[in-house]
């Protein structure tokens, strides 16, 4: 008889391998007899699938003894194991086989102070058959309740394993030439062959990736049956085991893994002896694949393909619920993990009739709403505190200090309390979702605080759950109501009362944003306002141009000598500074513009210096003026400003003395032209991914021509960002730029799939602009990181998750996009999936005619076409207006921190990156692989490859030639059809990030690590050698391409200009005979005979270069004249 102990699963383990997660495997110990599981890599929510086989004698009385399941975590890099949990299981629940289900066991401690958690769910029952145990882990989940599916149904990679105790009657005993003796009375005799069992010491096998895995002859393709495997080939197979890569379901987030070493599972043994089909019915294996992975190569789940499984979907408690037959090829691979995806969520607002609390609570029947319908609804019960009076004063004290108590269930909500006051105002609202509403009652309790001991009870009211009436926008908010106290304990009514508004809503209503919720019940202090949802407006930027005509007067320190002068100009940080005028005098001239970015309200000055070059390391300043920015004409086009001459005050050590401050005041003055620009659009943002177009003056701006709606869903499959209470947690929000606007969701606290469900609208005024979207991990939750980060946490910094763009242009009006967006981010280890951003979004056209007249307007405002900036005045003031929109951001509360920002604007879009420079080549090569293809088919079509298109393009040349008018139209009717074919295949969803456009995943490592290095430098004196010889040969290739256009260039200059006179001579005399020639022959002679020509028949052609191109080379370039 087999005791039968079938690992089906965990979840939610305690993470162990500081990077929030763990490789777990399971040891079970019965009597004596131990055995354990593979390893699954990286998973807080394992599946194994996997049997382990026991000796049990049922002689024996085992009521009394139990099972012990101990879960552990394997340390890869030390060989070691650290403990998750265990459970202990009464040998009495022991049933039959048909008799098990399915059932979860709550991870015990072993010591008082451990820190455990998470479940392992299990099958366990007796056999008096040979049952197979599991090679590798399967990928279904666990199986239902209900009695197991036929072994038809169920196909599992499994082997025999036999014993040293007697096979059953059934099955004939196998052959003495395989039969084996237990070397010990050791109980894993049973379970092993006659060969010594390896040591824990040497039980991790090396994964050797180069090798291949030495199972048998026969390629495993086309093994059909598991038994013609000798197990003993893959135990002891030397010198290394490939890896088998299984298929897993799980809700947990997976890290990238790296190709772990598979486990020796103790509880598969040797087949004794090969077993025909004719005594034994096999179970076959379907196409498994081998996974041949490279060194340094990422492993994702997904990657390898098993046989057929049964996939359960567990209900609300755990418990299976569901059955389906699982699609092998139904499994993504990495690149289809990488795609975006289709969602059908149920979206918009309705309210299910009857409700939860006896029908009375939510109404009847459905009722929508449009201000919410790209969001799934989301209900909430609010309680608004408002004020309290006539409290009663404390026996001791004399006064009262009160405060309000909200409970609903576990949860509790409380607001600020009063230092002696008998009516305090509150006005405070409380959020309960209605998915975590435990309790039919609703109880508010007044209390009194107190500085030793517990609080005073002031009084209570309870509300029932069944009698809360429900609010839906755009209803007036329901009118807060006198309450009487109640005693606490039932007594009737007390002195003092309560205003108070209770209601069912959903997070459409207006209380919903400053509301307290229970879903962060954790968050105390000044962590609540940093959890809020908000919307941010960026500050109102102006380019302030700054034209230094010229000064007069000037007095340098040293009356011996001209001084050599500069003007200088501050505003803020900016500083920027004129040439040194050529001429040394006292009256120097310069007549240059400088710009800086100033932000409203205007806080800095603009502050004029005068200064004068003593020595390449020494300035003196000889005058200074500081301005306010409210002082100067702001200007809406281009109409010339007004200058106006400033007297410098003298700077340096005679303004100090009392006697000569007078004298030297005005000792110089400046003449400039200063205005503000409200034409241009200031940009800070790249404009590659630029969302708003509009100039700085809102006298210039044009009527919106559409509507961007967008419902910030959730997020799915989020990674931990970091250690809480010693396991990986992810603390998410979202935050969305478009325009000036900016919005944060709330942040969601310790899930990896938060529901947002928030929806936001933004005015368009171009429809050729991109909307960013971000996702963040919240390091500010009020003590959170004190407690963590110590003497360092004021650095915290809220960690980027990944980012989505959508361009507006992209999508179809009056259409509702649900996707769920990949967030792939580049690392310095490589290409990673961070989770996926569930988004709907819908862009509404106001006006077709509009829409029309925006495609034929410019870009950008007519400044930008009138008085150009040049490129590196664009990049630098693109550089301070985002410092300038981060700092203004980071002032608000809660402020919307710095590296959100600079995240959001791509700050860091201008830094080399070899990635990035293949990525635009093979985009460019891209680009030109239609002008390539079209040269080869015209190639294709003089050399007569394919007959019949030669004819049919000469017919085709001969109607152009003969009818020339048709040439254009037959051009433009061609684009036409073109385009209604393309139709077909026209994109059905949003772009999104490409990995294999942006060449993220041929990354090279040390491309990598210089992509993420810092500028200047921080890496090692070697590795930068090599880095700069590796630009000198890339810049070595384009300066060989440079030189060959420069060489055809320079050729066709010299046709003329009698750098060859012999050339140049016959090209003249040549292009005065084609003058003459083609002055008296029709132009569609001359077409028609040069057409045929270049379209002739291969057998009149020369393998030789024809005599133009012979002629052309031979012109002399200048390259014979470089050093």
């Amino acid at each position: 008889m087999k005791l039968v102990v079938e690992i089906v699963d965990a979840h939610d383990l305690m993470p162990r391998d500081g990077e929030g997660s763990a490789s777990p495997f399971v040891e079970v110990d019965f009597g004596n007899q131990r055995s354990r599981t593979t390893t699954i890599p990286k998973n807080l929510n394992p599946v194994w699938n996997q049997k382990l086989l026991f000796n049990f004698d049922q002689a024996k009385n085992h009521h009394h003894q139990t099972i012990e399941v101990c879960v552990y975590h394997e340390r890869r890099l030390i060989p070691s194991r650290t403990f998750l949990g265990r459970a202990r299981i009464p040998c009495s629940a022991i049933v039959k086989k048909g008799e098990e289900v399915y059932q979860t066991f709550q991870l015990e401690k072993k010591r008082f102070f451990s820190s455990i958690k998470g479940e392992v769910g299990l099958k366990i029952y007796l056999s008096s058959e040979t049952e197979p145990s599991s090679l590798a882990p399967s990928s279904s989940p666990p199986p239902p309740s209900n009695p197991p599916p036929s072994s038809k149904n169920i196909t599992e990679p499994s082997s025999p394993a036999p014993s040293s105790s007697p096979s059953p009657p059934s099955s004939p005993p196998p052959s003495s030439k395989n039969k084996t003796k237990p070397s010990s009375p050791a109980p894993s005799s049973s379970l092993l062959p006659s060969r010594p069992p390896p040591s824990s010491k040497n039980r991790t096998l090396i994964h050797n990736p180069s090798i291949s895995l030495p199972i048998s002859e026969k390629p495993l393709s086309r093994i059909s049956n598991i038994s013609e495997v000798p197990v003993s080939n893959i135990l002891y197979s030397s010198p290394s085991i490939s890896q088998f890569a299984p298929i897993e379901r799980s809700n947990s987030p997976v890290p990238e893994a790296e190709s772990p070493a598979p486990e020796a599972d103790s509880s598969v043994s040797e087949a004794e002896s090969p077993r025909s089909s004719a005594e034994e019915p096999k179970e076959e294996i379907k196409e498994p694949v081998e996974a041949q992975v490279e060194a340094n190569q990422h492993i994702y789940r997904p990657q390898v393909f098993h046989q057929p499984a049964i996939s359960f979907n567990k209900g609300p408690q755990g418990i299976p619920s569901t059955m389906h037959q699982v699609n092998p090829n139904s499994h993504p691979s990495p690149q289809d993990d990488y795609t975006l995806k289709e969602m059908d969520p149920q979206l918009g607002e309705r309210w299910p009739g009857g409700g939860v609390y006896g029908g009375r609570g939510w109404m009847s029947g459905e009722r929508f709403a449009t201000t919410y319908d790209l969001v799934e609804q989301m209900y909430y019960l609010y309680v608004r505190v408002v004020k309290a009076k006539d409290l009663p004063p404390g026996v001791l004290t004399g006064s009262c200090d009160p405060y309000v108590e909200v409970k609903l269930g576990n949860y509790k909500g409380r607001t600020k309390h009063f230092d002696k006051k008998m009516n305090p105002e509150w006005n405070q609202v409380f959020a309960f979702a209605k998915d975590q509403i435990q309790s039919s009652n609703l109880e508010v309790f007044v209390k009194d605080k107190e500085m030793v001991g517990r609080d005073d009870y002031l009084g209570r009211v309870v509300f029932d759950m069944n009698e809360v009436p429900t609010r839906v926008p755009p209803d007036s908010p329901l009118a807060p109501q006198w309450y009487k106290l109640e005693d606490r304990r039932g007594g009737g009514k007390v002195r003092g009362d309560i205003m108070l508004a209770v209601w069912l809503g959903t997070q459409a209503d207006e209380a919903f944003p400053e509301a307290w919720h229970s879903e962060a019940a954790s968050v105390h202090g000044e962590g609540i306002s940093s959890i809020r949802s908000k919307v941010y407006v960026s500050p109102k930027l102006w380019y302030l141009r700054v034209n230094v005509i010229e000064a007069q007067d000037i007095q340098p320190n040293d009356r011996s000598r001209v001084p050599e002068v500069f003007a200088k100009a501050q505003v803020g940080n900016q500083v920027l500074r004129t040439k040194i005028c050529p001429t040394p005098t006292t009256n120097p001239l310069w007549n240059e513009d400088m710009i800086f970015v100033a932000a409203e309200p205007f806080e800095e000055q603009l502050v004029l210096t005068v200064e004068d070059r003593v020595h390449p390391s020494k300035d003196d300043v000889l005058g200074r003026i500081s301005m306010p920015l409210t002082v100067f004409e702001k200007r809406l086009d281009h109409r010339p400003v007004h200058s106006t001459w400033f007297n410098l005050e003298r700077f340096g050590f005679g303004v100090l003395e009392a006697d000569r401050r007078r004298e030297l005041k005005f000792s110089s003055r400046i003449h400039v032209r200063v205005c503000l620009e409200g034409g241009y659009h200031v940009l800070d943002e790249s404009t590659m991914y630029i969302s708003d177009q509009r100039p700085t003056a809102r006298q210039l701006w044009k009527q919106p021509i559409g509507i961007l709606e967008v419902g910030i869903l959730g997020a799915q499959g989020l990674l931990p960002m970091k250690m809480k209470d010693s396991r990986g947690c992810t603390d998410a929000y979202c935050v969305a730029r478009f325009g000036q606007k900016w919005v944060r969701t709330r942040t969601i606290l310790d899930t990896f799939s938060p529901k947002w469900n928030e929806q936001y609208t933004w005015e368009v005024y171009d429809p050729c602009t991109v909307i960013t979207l971000g996702i963040f991990d919240n390091c500010h939750l009020g003590g959170a990181e004190n407690k963590h980060g110590g003497a360092g946490a004021t650095a915290a910094r809220d960690s980027r998750i990944g980012k989505v763009r959508i361009r507006l242009s992209s999508l179809e009006s009056h259409r509702t996009y649900v996707h769920s967006y990949p967030l792939l981010v580049i690392q310095p280890t490589g290409l990673k999936k961070m989770g996926e951003l569930q988004l709907a979004v819908r862009f509404t056209s106001l006006s077709l005619a509009n829409m029309i007249y925006t495609y034929g307007h410019p870009l950008l405002p007519k400044m930008h076409y009138l008085h150009p900036l040049t490129v590196n005045q664009v990049d630098s003031l693109r550089y301070q207006a985002m410092n300038i929109v981060a700092t203004r951001l980071g002032r608000a509360e809660p402020p919307l921190r710095k590296e959100v920002v600079e995240y959001m604007l791509d700050v860091d879009s201008h830094m080399w990156s070899m990635r990035r420079s293949k990525a635009n080549f093979f985009r460019i090569m891209s680009l030109l692989s239609g002008v390539i293809t079209m040269g080869r088919w015209f190639g294709n079509v003089c050399h007569w490859r394919n007959p019949i298109t030669s004819v049919l393009v000469h017919i085709l040349f001969l109607i152009l030639i003969w009818y020339p008018e048709l040439i254009l139209p037959t051009v433009f009717l061609y684009m036409f059809l073109i385009g209604i074919w393309n139709y077909r295949f026209r994109p059905r969803h949003p772009p999104h990030m490409d990995p294999k456009l942006s060449w993220a995943e041929a990354v090279q490592p040390d491309e990598l690590d210089e992509e993420f290095d810092t500028f200047p430098t921080s890496r090692s004196q070697d590795r930068v050698y090599m880095r700069y010889d590796r630009l000198r040969s890339v810049a070595g290739r384009i300066q060989t391409v440079v030189g060959d256009l420069a060489t055809q260039g320079e050729r066709f200059q010299s046709l003329l200009s009698w750098r060859d006179p012999r050339a140049t001579s016959l090209f003249i005399m040549f292009s005065l005979c084609a003058a003459l020639v083609l002055y008296m022959t029709p132009f569609r002679a001359v077409a028609l005979v040069a057409g045929l020509y270049m379209l002739r028949h291969p057998r009149f052609r020369s393998k030789l270069p024809s005599i133009p191109n012979n002629f052309f080379k031979r012109l002399p370039p200048r390259t014979d004249s470089l050093l």
